[in-house]
């Protein structure tokens, strides 16, 4: 129920701002219990996807990306808000198999094949952030034709492939001889750690291990 609800809105069948169906209209569409329509429409108004008011019923939120718990950021927004010049420089493309900790954490079968890209972000000619994504080219129509040697990964996935849900953590660790040289720094010296795993309904978008120098603060722009 809240799955298709959900699929309304990221599709656009519902638009911002569109009253959607009342609880007993959509309980008769969908064959639920008036329960479970309220229950899932409360959890998608908690996600910011909905706006419920008494005696106004429920609109779709305007902007619900915005609102949403946790907003994907560009990271070249973010270095031109610092004040810095953004560059960016793809280091290595291939299709590949997931490792099995991987594979097994994201759902995917241990022989998919998914594009591995390793590529850094700058400001003013410094790393910013290293990127270690793996890109599902399936999860998308029209995916498998995008060139991310030039086209800059993070933004064209932002901008194109909506997700439905999201895992996220957040790590410290020394960083790796791989690490180290991607992001300028000596071997073993503390950075940051960003792991996010994107979903849609044909399952993980992209599997992004980002790695931030020492100093790296940390912003969300929900």
């Amino acid at each position: 129920m809240a799955d298709e609800v959900r699929r309304r809105i990221l599709d656009r069948e519902w638009r911002q701002g569109d009253r959607i169906p009342d609880e007993a209209d959509l309980a008769v569409r969908f064959g639920a219990a008036r329960a479970t329509v309220n229950k899932a429409l409360q959890m998608l108004a908690g996600e910011g996807l909905l706006d419920r008011r008494r005696r106004a019923g429920t609109r779709v939120a305007i902007d619900p990306a915005r609102k949403a718990i946790f907003t994907i950021p560009i990271v070249r927004e973010q270095v031109e808000r610092a004040g810095m010049s953004y560059g960016y420089r793809v280091f290595a493309q291939r299709m590949g198999v997931l490792p099995a900790d991987i594979a097994q954490r994201s759902g995917v079968a241990p022989d998919t094949r998914l594009l591995h890209l390793r590529a850094v972000h700058y400001g003013d000619g410094e790393p910013f952030q290293y990127d270690d994504r793996w890109i599902n080219r399936d999860a998308l129509p029209g995916m498998d034709r995008i060139d991310f040697r030039q086209v800059n990964a993070n933004e064209w996935l932002v901008r194109n492939a909506p997700y439905k849900r999201a895992d996220i953590a957040i790590s410290a660790r020394n960083a790796d001889p791989r690490e180290a040289r991607m992001l300028q720094v000596p071997v073993g010296q503390a950075i940051l750690i960003l792991d996010r795993t994107t979903w849609n309904d044909a399952g993980p978008i992209t599997i992004l291990r980002a790695a931030f120098p020492q100093g790296h603060v940390m912003q969300s722009d929900g």
